[in-house]
């Protein structure tokens, strides 16, 4: 207070012209203490310059603390005055927990936009083979118009030229026409053109099934043979190298008949579904409906029939009906003693333990046990609740085989998954609960078919061969009558 008091003094006196504008303020502090200030207007400056103030100090302290943190991460000091080791440790925590979260999100965003150029790339491609086939198809040539040759009428056309016939086509079956003249008369019309010469004959020749022969495919005889595989669509990415097409036999409302379905397999979590109004529009790659699974799908044995989806949950015996009117899962139940996530799967790998089919007598399912110790177990599932109605084991290891089907409750296994030219080479059949070795021809067009499905709505089987949607005829022999 003394000092500001002589300041002020001072001050008076030197400008004595200022006095009557001084002012003297009395008050306590907040501890207490009385405090005299003296106030006197500068007679120079109109404002104080702001050289300092608490903002600026503040600021200072602050940057003074930014600059120790940075120093701390870049292997500076790791004190600072004032402040504790442990503050600077949790900052330090912080900055390099935030540091780790922007690098992961520029990895995932990384790895989409690779993703995408890939699929780009793909487009790009087929456009220009639609463009090359385009090119290819204007230039061309039409093909040479050849000189029509007249048909050569059938016997029925012959006969109805007999005299007597009249305008009725059938009345030479009704009335016996007189012989005479009937030599000119049954000329074929098609030597009467130009001057006599030679002339080339050609004869269509149609197949016909003899009678009593042993074929019946609209019945549920063995197998007899295989076609050749019908390639309708190829896979866009990695993701479709292995997969599962199917179409529901006893389609349930709100989709058509004619509907199919398709599931990429690879990946870390497999649960969509891809629905195609028609074959036609799964080979365009344009799906109508897109259903994402409540729980994660293993491998490539999954099903349709009557409205839902039958597959097997990820690293686990359980079984789940999933309704796709709903959207929900209808029911789930354990396969009882089933090996399961490599336990016993086909010998091309893939988690393939458990695999679910549907034919003529109704829901499937193809696996093994530690009890039948690797050999192929058959049970028939009760569509509503999965429960098992009955099962069969046989004598052939699971591990054996590269894939199975199942047609009117026969199973039928496919001896390799990589060999172009392999065999179906063995039956089993439920009814009579005997097996045997076949030697039935099988084509792996593209080499790795990891998907053999018997579809009974188109009464084929459908396949997965590295990328390739396939489909194959079959020929079944007449059923034998019991």
């Amino acid at each position: 207070m003394f000092f500001l008091l002589s300041f002020c003094l001072c001050g008076l006196l030197m400008r004595g012209e200022a006095q009557d504008r001084a002012t003297l303020w009395r008050g306590n502090d907040r501890g207490g203490r009385c405090h005299y200030t003296f106030t006197v207007p500068s007679p120079v400056e109109s404002s104080c310059p702001q050289i300092g103030g608490p903002e600026v100090e503040g600021l200072k302290a602050r940057l003074n603390l930014l600059e120790v943190l940075v120093s701390q991460l870049s292997g500076g000091d790791s004190r600072l005055p004032g402040v504790q080791q442990g503050s600077g440790a949790r900052a330090q925590s912080e900055l390099q927990e935030a540091l780790n979260r922007a690098v992961g999100e520029r990895n995932l965003l990384q790895s989409e936009k690779e993703r995408l150029e890939r699929e780009l790339s793909g487009l790009q491609l087929r456009m220009e083979e639609m463009r090359r086939e385009t090119e290819r198809l204007r230039n061309k040539p039409c093909p040479q118009q050849t000189p029509m040759v007249p048909p050569s009428p059938t016997l029925q056309d012959r006969v109805s030229k007999r005299p007597g016939s009249g305008l009725n086509p059938m009345s030479h079956l009704m009335t016996r026409p007189s012989r005479q003249g009937d030599s000119s008369n049954l000329r074929d019309s098609a030597w009467q053109y130009g001057a006599p010469g030679f002339q080339e004959l050609k004869a269509a020749v149609t197949e016909v099934p003899a009678p009593g022969g042993n074929e019946d495919n609209t019945g549920c005889g063995e197998l007899l043979s295989v076609g050749e595989p019908v390639t309708h669509r190829k896979a866009d990415n990695i993701a479709g190298k292995y997969g599962i097409w199917m179409q529901d036999p006893e389609a349930v409302s709100p989709y058509g008949p004619s509907m199919l379905w398709r599931i990429d397999a690879i990946g870390a979590e497999v649960r969509q579904m891809f629905g195609y109004e028609d074959l036609e529009q799964l080979s365009k790659g344009f799906p109508s409906k897109v259903l994402l699974l409540p729980e994660l799908l293993e491998s490539t044995g999954a099903t349709l029939y009557r409205g839902s989806l039958y597959y097997q949950r990820r690293n686990s015996r359980t079984l789940i009906r999933y309704d796709l009117a709903s959207e929900s899962v209808a029911a789930r139940r354990e396969l009882p003693h089933a090996g399961f996530h490599g336990q016993f799967p086909y010998s091309w790998g893939g988690y393939t333990d458990i695999d679910l089919s549907v034919d003529e007598n109704g829901l499937w399912a193809v696996y093994s046990t530690n009890k039948a110790k690797g050999a192929i177990v058959i049970s028939q599932l009760d569509p509503e609740s999965l429960g098992v109605k009955k099962s069969w084991e046989t004598n052939i290891r699971k591990n054996s085989v590269a894939n199975s089907f199942i047609i009117c409750g026969k199973l039928y296994t496919v001896a390799s998954y990589t060999s172009r030219e392999t065999t179906i080479n063995y039956m089993y059949d439920t009814e009579t609960s005997q097996g045997k070795n076949l030697a039935i021809p099988f084509k792996n067009k593209y080499g790795y078919n990891s998907m053999i499905d018997y579809s009974l709505a188109q009464r084929k089987l459908f396949g997965w061969d590295n990328f390739h949607i396939v489909s194959y005829d079959v020929r079944l022999g007449r059923q034998q009558a019991k």
